[in-house]
């Protein structure tokens, strides 16, 4: 992920990352579902796992730490929903390692490859929507309501 004097664009650009890995993801998982086990398919799974660890967590991490702090001296409402999907996606995450990992131990287990595809695609459909939700509705309040000044408190809290 980059760096960027601008946070929002920085934010923006981390959920190009994450939506492209999504993207990978499920495509991933629909092959198994279909195909069944593959060695090339469930690496793309972990590395799709790893990236949301990894580089997600963070993401989210700075949102909460440095954005809504400031965002929140204004208005509350936008940030708890955003807090909300964050927790629902850490615990989303969680089935998905969860199930991905039965997936790796029985790998001719048709009723875990059923539950992998059903928690990957819930997974991505919430995180989907939560980067449509602050893409298209957070961010350009921010945008819109926060000084200058303020934008480059964020940007120094995001380092």
């Amino acid at each position: 992920m980059r760096k960027s004097a601008d946070p929002i664009a920085q934010l923006m650009q981390e959920h190009d990352d994450a939506l492209f890995q999504l993207k990978l993801l499920n495509r991933a998982v629909n092959a198994v579902a279909r195909d069944g086990y593959s060695a090339r398919h469930f690496r793309q799974i972990a590395a799709a796992l790893r990236f949301i660890e990894e580089e997600v967590s963070v993401h989210n991490h700075k949102e909460e730490a440095a954005l809504f702090p400031v965002l929140e001296r204004y208005v509350e409402g936008p940030t708890r929903i955003m807090r909300g999907d964050h927790k629902k996606l850490r615990a989303g995450f969680t089935q998905l390692n969860i199930a991905a990992k039965r997936v790796n131990s029985s790998r001719d287990s048709f009723a875990a490859i059923k539950h992998l595809s059903r928690v990957a695609k819930s997974v991505v459909q919430v995180f989907v929507n939560h980067i449509h939700k602050e893409n298209h509705i957070l961010f350009p309040l921010v945008q819109r309501f926060l000084t200058k000044e303020e934008l480059r408190e964020i940007a120094k809290k995001m380092i």
